[in-house]
């Protein structure tokens, strides 16, 4: 196995193979791609790992799912933490392609390989990311509104309505979308609405292809331990994918109280003690569970078909 760092920029590919000490640069371009790509077919068995990077990563990741190379994406703060581990305080392009290279050799049997996703789901996560910056807009436009200045205000109100406007085009490209590809397991209760389909469209293509557990840590509603010895500390919800989380959270507030069977849990647990956020976090759970075995049921049956 050849492990393979890179560490991505903007403008940038700082790639480091494992044993050799040079780290070579490419442009973070569809040509630069390419010549990485030319560059990385010389090696065998390549196992590569890339951080997240708020999406300069996402070229790279597809042209190498597409060539039929095996490459990885991990959280920063893995990454972060595993320098720390190590003792690598300094931090550079080349050092981290270095420590990712180094990450791919030991992690690479616990690391799941990106798979391209088809052109729909691309630009559905394209409408979502435009869709959460028009709404933190235009939230912030109407804060302000209510203490500008009376000669301000005309022109602040045609603002927000060219925001709402656009906010509207942009629902009405993801509700086409979802249309197209939604499923009977994400329309099957309560909550489950067109921005809790949209994004578990977008953001969660393992639904119905992990169990229980592994979907609730994916998501990140699953609780963490914090032992030690005789200690127990607290369980904790951590990490996880938050766009999809707050997703399900806001899902999660309307089925507790309009499903018979979820407002029926969320009392039960409430009726034991719990608080009201962390009942409110189990039933969160709970609804994942739920669609996730439906959407399994589903992946059965076509499967059968076919």
């Amino acid at each position: 196995m050849t492990a393979v760092g890179i560490d991505v920029g903007k403008a940038s590919l700082d790639l480091a193979v494992e044993g050799q000490g040079k780290v070579v640069r490419f442009a973070n371009t569809p040509s630069g791609i390419g010549k990485l790509l030319r560059h990385l077919s010389a090696l065998a068995q390549v196992r590569i790992v890339v951080e997240a990077t708020g999406g300069y990563e996402d070229e790279l990741l597809d042209a190498c799912a597409q060539a039929g190379l095996w490459i990885a994406r991990i959280n920063p703060r893995q990454a972060r933490d595993f320098a720390r581990a190590t003792g690598a305080l300094a931090k550079t392009d080349a050092l981290d392609a270095r420590l990712l290279a180094a990450m791919a050799r030991l992690f690479a049997d616990r690391l799941r390989p990106h798979v391209a996703p088809p052109p729909w789901q691309r630009d559905l996560r394209q409408w979502l990311r435009r869709r959460g910056q028009l709404v933190l807009v235009l939230q912030m436009h109407r804060q302000q509104l209510q203490q500008a200045a009376t000669c301000i205000q005309p022109l602040m109100r045609r603002t927000v309505a060219a925001l709402r406007r656009e906010l509207a085009q942009v629902d009405r490209a993801i509700a086409a979308l979802v249309k197209q590809h939604v499923s009977p397991a994400l329309q099957s209760g309560k909550g489950l609405g067109p921005v809790f389909q949209a994004t578990s469209l977008a953001l969660l293509p393992e639904l119905g292809t992990l169990d229980r557990r592994q979907i609730a840590k994916l998501v990140g509603v699953a609780p963490m331990n914090r032992d030690s010895g005789q200690s127990q500390g607290k369980r904790r919800i951590r990490g996880g994918r938050a766009p999809l989380r707050v997703a399900l959270y806001m899902a999660t507030l309307s089925a507790v109280r309009w499903d018979p069977r979820m407002k029926a849990h969320y009392e039960q647990l409430r009726a034991r003690g719990k608080l009201a956020k962390v009942a409110l976090v189990a039933c969160m759970r709970k609804l994942l569970t739920i669609v996730n075995a439906r959407r399994r049921e589903e992946l059965r049956e076509a499967a059968a078909v076919a």
